[in-house]
C-alpha cells in the first residue's frame, strides 16, 4: 500500500480517501493509482460505508493528474493506448462505486484530477479552485473518448472545448454557474460542508442512489438504455417493500 494514499472511515459512515503528495501537487504515480483501487475495494466491502469522499492534501491541489516523469519511458503510441486503458480502469472504478461520491476540491483539479473529480457524483470546492486539462499547452497528449464523454455530460461541449482546445481553466464560480460544482465555499468551511453533504446523502435511499448512478453511467459512457436488471433489483429490495408499508401506513415522511 502506498502511504501517499490513505483511507479513513468515519463513524458517520462516510469514508474519506486522501491523496497526500502536496510537494508534487498531488500528482499520481502508478503505485498511488493501484493503492487508490485497493482502498475503493475496501470501501465496497464495508457495509457501513454509505458515502465516499476524495480529497487532496496540502490546500493547493486536489489531484494534478499523473506524474509527468512516468511518460519519459514511452516508446510509441501503443504505450499511450495502454496508459489510457489503465487510467480508464481507475476512473471507471470510481464511477462504479455504488454509494454516493464527493470530490472535495481545494485548489487545482487538473488532467487526471479533473477526470477523477468528474467521475464523482458531486464536487465541492474552495473559492480559489481551478479546473482544466491544459494538455494542448503542456504534453500534447489527449484524453480518452470516455473521459471526454464524461466531461461533455458534466460541462457541455463549449466548456470542454475551452479546456481542451484553448487550454483554459474554469474558475470555481464558472464551474458553479454551469452546474459542474455543487457548492463553493471558503477553505475554512470546505471539510465541514463536505461532511454536511455526505450526511444528507447518507440519509436517503441507497437502493435508489445505486440504481440512478448506474443508469447514468451506462447512458453517458456506454450509450446504453437497458435497465431491466436495475429495475428488478430496486423493486425486489427489502428497502422498497418496507418503504411502501411505511408510506401506506402513514408513518413515512415526505
Amino acid at each position: 500500500m502506498n502511504e501517499r494514499v490513505s483511507l479513513t472511515i468515519h463513524q458517520s459512515g462516510a469514508a474519506e480517501i486522501v491523496i497526500d503528495r502536496p510537494e508534487r501537487h498531488n500528482a499520481m504515480t502508478i503505485d498511488m493509482y493501484e493503492s487508490l483501487l485497493t482502498l475503493i475495494a475496501d470501501c465496497a466491502n464495508d457495509s457501513d460505508v454509505r458515502c465516499v469522499m476524495f480529497r487532496g492534501a496540502g490546500g493547493k491541489s486536489f489531484v494534478s493528474g499523473t506524474d509527468i516523469a512516468y511518460f519519459k519511458d514511452f516508446r510509441n503510441g501503443r504505450d499511450g493506448v495502454a496508459y489510457e486503458a489503465f487510467v480508464e480502469r481507475v476512473i471507471d472504478t470510481v464511477e462504479r462505486i455504488a454509494v454516493p461520491t464527493i470530490a472535495v476540491i481545494d485548489g487545482w483539479a487538473v488532467g487526471g484530477g479533473l477526470a477523477l473529480a468528474t467521475a464523482c457524483d458531486f464536487r465541492l470546492c474552495s473559492n480559489g479552485s481551478r479546473f482544466g486539462a491544459p494538455i494542448a499547452k503542456t504534453l500534447s497528449n489527449t484524453l480518452s473518448s470516455r473521459n471526454i464523454a464524461r466531461l461533455y455530460a458534466a460541462l457541455g461541449v463549449p466548456q470542454v472545448k475551452r479546456m481542451l482546445l484553448l487550454a483554459e481553466y474554469l474558475t470555481a464560480q464558472e464551474a458553479l454557474a454551469c452546474g459542474y460544482v455543487y457548492h463553493v465555499c471558503s477553505q475554512d468551511t470546505l471539510q465541514d460542508d463536505a461532511h454536511t453533504l455526505a450526511q444528507r446523502l447518507m440519509a436517503l435511499s441507497p437502493v435508489t442512489q445505486k440504481a440512478v448512478k448506474e443508469s447514468l453511467r451506462r447512458m453517458v459512457v456506454e450509450q446504453r438504455l437497458d435497465d431491466e436488471d436495475l429495475i428488478e433489483e430496486v423493486y425486489g429490495s427489502a428497502q422498497f417493500k418496507d418503504a411502501v408499508v411505511a408510506f401506506t401506513s402513514g408513518s413515512s415522511t415526505q
